[in-house]
Parts: structure tokens; C-alpha cells; sequence
């Protein structure tokens, strides 16, 4: 049997994210299931030389936003962050076959020998965007036993990275370490295959690999009796919590809130405690769902649920391509216009993802098979 390492941005972080954790659970799942007996998933513990300072216990060191208010909220939601910390840990702990001890840039190259790793698996989510993580050797095939071993990529992203004449020249030095490469967004796909002799293909994000019935295998019971409108905020936007506030009055639905914004607690049951089981079970069982996350809309389509996705920075390239592909564009919000809480006909957005999916297995399939 081989094994192969998932190397991502998952673990180690500055906040804890939903998407990270099932991203990686589900690309994790879907090797084993594809192998058959052929294959074992590893997550390898992975702390890259920039995350190393990160204390999701303690984020505000380090937050994006830096306003007074933003720091507020935070401080006040300490209790529920260290919650869901608790949770995660334990995710990740308890539904992967993960490697023994931790890995950093030091210790990097004896992962071969203290794993019995047959090779890697980089991605997905934005490994490769340089303005978030730089040219990462884990991400990108570059430790000493990655690139002289075997090493492919599944779904990673660029994100909205900003390439130089120099950091172009580095790229195409470090896309050589790959003997396949699955990226999860169209944009860069036609550079990538100029500038290398291996496959190239676009690719669905992990967490598309699997179905809903697979996710029922971790989802949490039912958290609410009543009636809720979710609202799920990665970052805060208040034109996003008006139309969700008004969305919930006009259909009387309660709003179940993950976010930092503590004071809201006078009107919604916040909920940033949630663990990753919890999280799909209140997307489950949401009569809808308003958001700025992309796994957020994910998981909103993998369960059937009506939903509106806000725009959000850094995050629209991959959240229009995707709505684009699925023909739900018109779930894409940019300021709170006036919209109804209209159902949406699932079937060829399920028909599309099916094909999909079948093409991304095949290819991952064929990446895997190269290192038999």
C-alpha cells in the first residue's frame, strides 16, 4: 500500500476555518476511497515557516482587520474561539490518519523516513498564492525529499496572487518539483501547461469529491428546534447582516450566527463555538444560509439549501468562477439589493458537479497511479 502525505494550510492557523478542515478531510477520504486498498491518506502536521508565530488561542496578535472595533469583537468572542479551537483539535485528531509528530522547515526531509510516505499530495485551497503564503517549499514540492521524490498537486489555487518578471522566473522553477498538478480555478491553467511537460488540469475543490451522504457520516444532530436563517460571516460586513436581519423578520426564521461579532448576541444565538461537525449540521438543517464564505456556499449546494453568497475581498475570483460553472450567478451579492427568499432547482447544479466530480477522480486517480 502506498502512502501518500497531504500537504495544506489547515492545522496551523490564525483562526480556525471551517473550509481548511474539510477541505483536507475530504481529499483525505476521497484518496482512501479511490485507492481501494491500493492507498493511504496521511495529514501530515504541517507548520510553514510563516504560520509559525500564529496562535489561534490567542489571534489578535495578528488579525487582518486592525480597527479598534474589529479587536473588540474579538476579545469578547475569546471564549467561543478557544471552544472551537478545542473542537477542531480534537477534528483533526480524531478523523485522520495523521502523522506522529509535527513538521517545520528543520525537520521537513526526515518525513519519508519517519512516515514510510510513498509521496505527496499539495493542496488544495490557496497554497500556491504567493501574496499569502510566499513560495512555500511544503506547498510547492521544494523540500530536498519532495521534488527528488514524487509529488503532485490537487486543487491548489493561486488566489488573486500578483506575479512579477522575478516571481514568475521562481514559479516555473518550482512547478518542475510536480510530476502532475490539479488546479482548482481556470485562471492559470493555460500558464501552467506552457510552462511545464507534465499533466494540467482544473479540477473541483476536495470538498466537491464526496456527496452530502458522505458528510452525514460526521454531521452533528440537529442543533435548533426552531426555524433559522444562518448567517456565516468570515469577515464582517454590515450591508451582508442587514439582509440577513431582514431576510429572517419577513419569513419569522431565528438567525444563528458564526461570527466574531459578539454584541450581536442580544439578537442572534451566536454560535462561533461551532466544531466542524456542528458547522454542517447548521447548514443541514438552515432553512437558508447568507454568507461570505466560499466553503460556506459549498456546503450550502452540497446540502440543497437556498443561500446568498456576499462578495468578499480577496475571495471573488474562485466564488464567481464556481457560482459561473454551477449557473447560480445570481447568488452573488455586492451590497444587499433586494432579493426574495426564492428556492433553487438543484438538479442540473447536481448534474454539473456529478460530471465534474467524475473527471476530477479520474484525474486524481491517474496522478496517484504514477507513483505505482
Amino acid at each position: 500500500m502506498k502512502k501518500f502525505g497531504i500537504v495544506s494550510y489547515n492545522i496551523h492557523c490564525n483562526f480556525t476555518n471551517y473550509g481548511s478542515a474539510l477541505q483536507s478531510w475530504a481529499l483525505h477520504q476521497a484518496v482512501n476511497k479511490i485507492g481501494n486498498g491500493r492507498w493511504q491518506a496521511v495529514l501530515v502536521d504541517y507548520c510553514p515557516e510563516i504560520l509559525k508565530d500564529k496562535n489561534a488561542l490567542n489571534p489578535m496578535v495578528h488579525m487582518w482587520d486592525t480597527d479598534t472595533e474589529s479587536r473588540k469583537m474579538c476579545e469578547l468572542s475569546l471564549p467561543a474561539i478557544r471552544e472551537n479551537y478545542k473542537k477542531f483539535d480534537r477534528f483533526y485528531h480524531e478523523k485522520f490518519c495523521r502523522t506522529a509528530k509535527k513538521y517545520i522547515p528543520e525537520n521537513f526531509n526526515q518525513i519519508v523516513q519517519d512516515e514510510a510516505l510513498d509521496g505527496f499530495i499539495c493542496g488544495s485551497d490557496t497554497i500556491f498564492c504567493i501574496d499569502e503564503f510566499g513560495f512555500d517549499d511544503g506547498y510547492y514540492a521544494n523540500y530536498s525529499c519532495m521534488k527528488n521524490g514524487y509529488s503532485v498537486s490537487y486543487a491548489a489555487s493561486f488566489g488573486d496572487a500578483h506575479f512579477t518578471t522575478d516571481t514568475y522566473k521562481t514559479l516555473n522553477e518550482r512547478l518542475q518539483n510536480f510530476k502532475a498538478i490539479a488546479l482548482r480555478e481556470s485562471k492559470m491553467v493555460p500558464y501552467v501547461q506552457e510552462h511545464t511537460s507534465v499533466p494540467v488540469q482544473q479540477v473541483v475543490d476536495p470538498t466537491l469529491l464526496l456527496t452530502s451522504e458522505d458528510y452525514d457520516k460526521i454531521v452533528a444532530p440537529k442543533q435548533e428546534n426552531d426555524k433559522y436563517l444562518l448567517l456565516y460571516a468570515r469577515r464582517y460586513n454590515p450591508k451582508m447582516e442587514a439582509f440577513a436581519e431582514k431576510m429572517a423578520a419577513e419569513n419569522g426564521w431565528k438567525i444563528i450566527e458564526i461570527s466574531l461579532r459578539a454584541t450581536n448576541a442580544e439578537r442572534h444565538r451566536m454560535f462561533y463555538e461551532a466544531g466542524v461537525e456542528e458547522f454542517l449540521s447548521l447548514v443541514k438543517y438552515a432553512e437558508f444560509i447568507v454568507t461570505n464564505s466560499f466553503h460556506g456556499m459549498i456546503f450550502s449546494v452540497q446540502y440543497r439549501r437556498p443561500f446568498y453568497v456576499f462578495s468578499r475581498e480577496q475571495c471573488d475570483t474562485k466564488i464567481i468562477e464556481l457560482l459561473g460553472f454551477l449557473g447560480l450567478s445570481d447568488r452573488l451579492l455586492f451590497t444587499g439589493e433586494e432579493r426574495d427568499a426564492m428556492a433553487i432547482d438543484y438538479l442540473d447544479v447536481h448534474n454539473r458537479i456529478s460530471q465534474a466530480r467524475n473527471q476530477s477522480i479520474q484525474f486524481l486517480e491517474n496522478e496517484l497511479s504514477g507513483c505505482e
